[in-house]
């Protein structure tokens, strides 16, 4: 069943981003309607500060109002506020708290990931100014982060409860964004567990609509 809704919020992001895919994902569990606006925050004509001041991405923009809302998790509860179609984020108490910190622990991880690729990769800096002991940190993070993903997951068919919540958004969104961009940590070959999990999550429309690249 498709909730048809009209088109009140505009979405502007890059979709090889994965705070954005997780907010698209979100977007398509809840079968709401969105327009996309590709947007590379760091091309030399940006104009994303016009939008969010913080120059990032994912931003909404409420049409209607025109007020913007960041960032990625302030963002998905939101929308989970918006349809009662498949509720992803548990109103109060200890689920609650879980699929809240298994949030911050995937974003976190995209965080650290993020560092280490800009210091390896940023035009604005030259090979001499780059630091492969500050980029061995936050793959040390990284690392760790994934590490703790795995033992948190244990045998369970979910990261939270029976079903698919934003715990597994912000896990699935996290993984595939570094295989996408860090193919050489095997990632899925230290953790079967993930892995499992990650190929049962992208077999979901939502997940295979929203591959980066």
């Amino acid at each position: 069943l498709r909730l048809i809704t009209a088109i009140g919020m505009k979405l502007f992001g890059s979709t090889t981003s994965p705070y954005v895919r997780k907010v698209r994902v979100v977007m398509a569990e809840k079968k709401l309607e969105y327009l996309f606006e590709p947007t590379d925050v760091w091309a030399a004509d940006t104009d994303i500060a016009a939008t969010n001041p913080l120059g990032k991405v994912p931003a909404l923009q409420l049409l209607k109002s025109g007020d913007v809302i960041y960032d990625s998790r302030v963002i998905a509860e939101y929308l989970d506020t918006l349809s009662p179609v498949g509720k992803l984020v548990p109103a109060s108490g200890r689920d609650r708290l879980d699929v809240k910190v298994w949030e911050a622990l995937a974003d976190g991880v995209c965080d650290a990931g993020a560092l280490a690729r800009l210091e390896a990769v940023w035009e604005g800096r030259s090979d001499a100014e780059r630091s492969q002991a500050w980029i061995n940190r936050q793959l040390a993070k990284v690392q760790a982060g994934v590490a703790e993903m795995s033992r948190r997951l244990g045998e369970q068919p979910h990261c939270c409860g029976v079903h698919l919540t934003l715990a597994g958004i912000a896990v699935g969104c996290t993984l595939g964004w570094l295989s996408f961009r860090f193919p050489q940590l095997d990632w899925r070959g230290a953790h079967s567990n993930l892995a499992q999990l990650q190929d049962k999550l992208e077999q979901r429309p939502s997940f295979a609509d929203t591959m980066p690249g």
